[in-house]
């Protein structure tokens, strides 16, 4: 009997990462503890039996002191350390990620810690610098302490097309452009769920990247992959058109417009509107002229998807003044503004507010918008003729 609870505690010490983790999960969970129960009294009897047997006592009451004692290492530490804390890791992740580091004793001792500390919950991800064998308390405070995450930042800026993306990304990882394209064919193993691309207007999807690079700023791991990066970003757009209700409000309050249609018009507003506060009119002119009828083309019309098949060719963008009746009505052009119905894809990566006023844009008939002023201000208007006279306001303004 002595030697089967002697097994019993090589097996505990052979699974200390999993038997924390799991004892963590059922403590939240509620549970009983009737197994922790069972376990005192085999000790117990142990210990009798133990205690019949002269010295041998001290082995065995050396090895049930070490179970009801949390093991934990003294002070700060000693070599240092980088640790990744994963997005939505939870704290027994975490406890995990940095007792196989060897920065904790044990996964119980920085669960214990975490949870005595008020800021516990607060550990943010991101890569960190810590030490090797420290007190579970100094960890703690060390992942609480600003100064010890490794600042890798870079930011996209709003309606940067897929492209340009890989560009940013490339000039500040060195990882080469063409990791970050052939990470990008396959939109689905990044992430994107395939519901996303579809379409109820009749034109077939061709599964693209564009539109789910979530611009943000981006700490980037020191071991970062194209895929992984890319996989970050996507991540953050589902997370924030979840948070958004996306998908849910479009189909329920856009009747006819699928999610992904509705990412397509938040590119377009992106790329269009001058101001903040006219995204969301901007949406409404392009769902009123290729769902509502009322426009005669029933097509966009919109230079900034001429600009947008430019540099996907790798041409040279233009402005609206430059653009040649060639440019503007390219056959061979997928993007051509005057083709019946929604562009192919997104033309760009939207922000949330942008996606905001393609989900729940503004009612009203307007079919025509220009810019007015220098501030990016616009003016709109339900016919052509009102809408000329808008023209006029932005000539007088030096605008066109």
């Amino acid at each position: 009997m002595i030697d089967e609870l002697d097994l019993g505690f090589d097996e505990q010490d052979r699974g200390e990462k999993g038997r924390h983790r799991r004892g963590y999960v059922r403590k939240r969970n509620g549970g009983s503890g009737g197994g922790r129960g069972r376990t005192v009294l085999a000790l117990l009897l142990a210990l009798v039996l133990l205690g019949g047997i002269g010295g041998g006592a001290f082995y065995g009451f050396d090895r049930v002191q070490s179970y009801f004692v949390t093991p934990d290492y003294d002070g700060t530490g000693t070599e240092q350390v980088q640790v990744e804390i994963k997005a939505g890791a939870f704290v027994a992740d975490m406890a995990v990620t940095l007792y196989e580091a060897d920065v904790v004793k044990s996964t119980k001792a920085f669960l214990e810690a975490a949870e005595k500390d008020s800021r516990g919950e607060n550990i943010q991800a991101g890569t960190y610098r810590l030490r090797k064998q420290m007190s579970a308390e100094s960890a703690v405070a060390a992942l609480l302490d600003p100064k010890n995450k490794v600042t890798n930042g870079v930011t996209i800026p709003e309606g940067r097309t897929a492209k340009n993306i890989y560009k940013l990304l490339s000039d500040f990882t060195k990882i080469p452009v063409k990791d970050f394209e052939a990470a990008a064919k396959d939109p689905l193993a990044l992430g994107v769920p395939d519901w996303w691309f579809k379409r109820d207007d009749g034109k077939q999807v061709k599964p693209s990247i564009e539109g789910f690079l979530y611009p943000d700023t981006y700490e980037i791991p020191p071991k970062a992959t194209a895929e992984s990066i890319l996989k970050q970003m996507v991540n953050n757009f589902l997370t924030v058109a979840g948070e958004l209700k996306f998908a849910d409000k479009v189909q329920s309050d856009l009747g006819g417009v699928t999610p992904y249609e509705a990412l397509i018009v938040a590119s377009l507003a992106q790329a269009e509107a001058g101001t903040k506060k006219d995204l969301g009119k901007v949406a409404r002119v392009a769902y009123n002229r290729v769902f509502k009828g009322n426009f005669d083309c029933g097509c966009l019309e919109m230079d900034v998807t001429v600009n947008y098949y430019l540099e996907l060719t790798g041409q040279k963008t233009k402005s609206s003044k430059e653009m040649t009746n060639a440019d503007l009505d390219n056959p061979k052009n997928p993007y051509n503004r005057k083709l019946r119905g929604l562009v192919p894809t997104p033309i760009n990566n939207p922000g949330k507010d942008a996606l905001a006023g393609a989900m729940a844009p503004p009612k009203g008939g307007w079919l025509f918008f220009v810019a007015v002023d220098r501030q990016g201000n616009s003016e709109f208007a339900e016919t052509y003729e009102e809408h000329q006279r808008n023209e006029d306001k932005a000539r007088e303004a030096g605008i066109i």
